[in-house]
């Protein structure tokens, strides 16, 4: 398979609505063109008509271990499915969730026919969720998120460390490599330690010509 490029929307008014809109055909443009295999993860708000209007894969930021029925404020994995998300998001540093609620979530995806990316900050959590079979692992430091220091240069040895443990455990669950990655560089590193694509956001959102920086990016690896 070829390496991903995973890239969250996060909460940046440079990617909300109309911008979110926007950058996502930008995603689907670059994806066509350089034939990069590229997934847009969107707020909730703009999950459904950005799958309305591109090619590329859309997942969820994170969805709820909630069934259908009285769930006020929740995300239902259901409803994400309906609108469109082939995957999501689970676990990030900004949005944790607890094991159990991962490993059922992960069910969840599973039986849905959508695509689980667990986020993981070291070796041992990356070794954990590979044994709930997630399809993805995203490995990635919290203290380097939005730093601009990439990972795969200034910790190497937590994605090559990732990589080993997670096959040691299940050889089917992919890795990703993700926080302060910007770069063409960045990602032809990742992929050289092991990884099988990169998760980011600031790297290309906040870029003055985020058209410019994605094909940068993706150059380094396409």
């Amino acid at each position: 398979m070829k390496p991903t490029v995973v890239l969250n929307f996060k909460t940046y008014l440079e990617s909300t609505g109309v911008n979110a809109v926007k950058l996502a055909g930008i995603c689907d443009e670059v994806a066509k063109d350089t034939g990069a295999n590229i997934v847009v993860v969107p707020q909730l708000a703009d999950l459904h008509r950005i799958v309305k209007e591109v090619n590329i894969p859309v997942y969820a930021q994170s969805v709820d271990n909630v069934k259908p029925g009285s769930c006020t404020g929740h995300v239902l994995p259901e409803a994400v499915k309906e609108a469109g998300a082939c995957g999501s998001l689970l676990n990030h540093s900004e949005c944790r969730l607890k094991l159990a609620d991962i490993d059922a979530l992960i069910g969840k995806l599973r039986e849905l026919k959508m695509t689980s990316i667990v986020c993981t900050n070291n070796v041992a959590v990356s070794m954990a969720a590979s044994a709930l079979n997630p399809d993805f692992v995203a490995v990635e430091p919290p203290e380097l998120i939005g730093s601009g220091i990439s990972v795969s240069k200034a910790q190497p040895e937590i994605v090559t460390g990732s990589v080993d443990a997670v096959k040691k455990v299940n050889k089917n669950v992919r890795v990703l490599c993700g926080a302060g990655i910007s770069t063409g560089e960045d990602f032809k590193k990742a992929v050289e330690l092991g990884t099988e694509g990169v998760l980011l956001a600031s790297g290309i959102i906040k870029a003055k010509d985020q058209k410019a920086a994605l094909l940068d990016l993706v150059k380094g690896v396409y």
